[in-house]
C-alpha cells in the first residue's frame, strides 16, 4: 500500500477550486476587520518552539527535529532536514515494484499531512542498524506513528525508516538524502 502521505495528498483541495477560493474569500474577509485588534487574553504563539527542541549537528539531534516537525506540524523545521537531492522510497504492494519521490514532492505530501491531521505523534524506538564515517551515516530505526485525522479516523503506523545522512564537514549538519519507509501502511 502506498505511505499515509499519499491519502492526504488526495484531499487537499486543488489551486482553483471553489472550495478552496471560497475559503481563501473568508479567512479574508474575517482578517480584514480584525488587522489592528490585540486579544490581551490570548497568549502568543512560539513559533520557536519546534526549532528550539531539536539540534540537526547531532545523530539524536536530527531524529529530535524529525519528532518536533511531526509533533508541531511544522515544515520549516522538516524543510531544513532534507537536502536537495533527497529521494524517498517505498514499497507499492499493489505493483509489488518500489516507488520513488524527490524533495519537493516530499514537502508537498508532507505539508498535506501536517494541514490536514489533527494530532500527529511520533515516537522513534531503538536503532536496528547504523554504519557511520564522518560524513555519511545509514541508520535504520525503529518508530511508531499516530494520525489523527479526526476521533473517528486514527491510522496507527508502524515500521522501520532506513534513513542516509550526511553532511558537508564533520561538524556541520546532518541532512536526510534518502529515506526508505519500512512501515506496515
Amino acid at each position: 500500500m502506498e505511505p499515509v502521505q499519499r491519502k492526504i495528498q488526495q484531499l487537499r483541495p486543488g489551486p482553483g477550486s471553489p472550495l478552496l477560493r471560497r475559503l481563501l474569500s473568508l479567512v479574508l474577509l474575517g482578517y480584514i476587520p480584525c488587522a489592528g485588534c490585540v486579544n490581551p487574553f490570548a497568549p502568543g504563539r512560539d513559533d520557536g518552539a519546534a526549532a528550539a527542541a531539536c539540534d540537526p549537528h547531532t545523530v539524536d539531534g536530527i531524529f529530535q527535529c524529525f519528532q518536533a516537525a511531526y509533533t508541531f506540524r511544522d515544515t520549516t523545521v522538516y524543510g531544513p532536514l532534507l537536502d536537495a537531492q533527497f529521494i524517498f522510497v517505498y514499497r507499492d504492494y499493489d505493483l509489488g515494484v518500489d516507488q520513488t519521490w524527490g524533495r519537493d514532492e516530499e514537502m508537498r505530501s508532507t505539508y498535506g499531512l501536517f494541514q490536514n491531521a489533527q494530532k500527529l505523534d511520533l515516537i522513534w524506538n531503538n536503532v536496528i542498524s547504523s554504519s557511520a564515517d564522518s560524513t555519511t551515516l545509514n541508520v535504520v530505526r525503529g518508530f511508531n506513528l499516530t494520525v489523527v485525522f479526526n476521533a473517528s479516523d486514527i491510522e496507527q503506523i508502524s515500521g522501520y525508516a532506513n534513513l542516509t545522512l550526511q553532511r558537508f564537514s564533520a561538524s556541520g549538519p546532518w541532512r536526510i538524502i534518502r529515506w526508505r519507509d519500512e512501515s506496515n501502511f
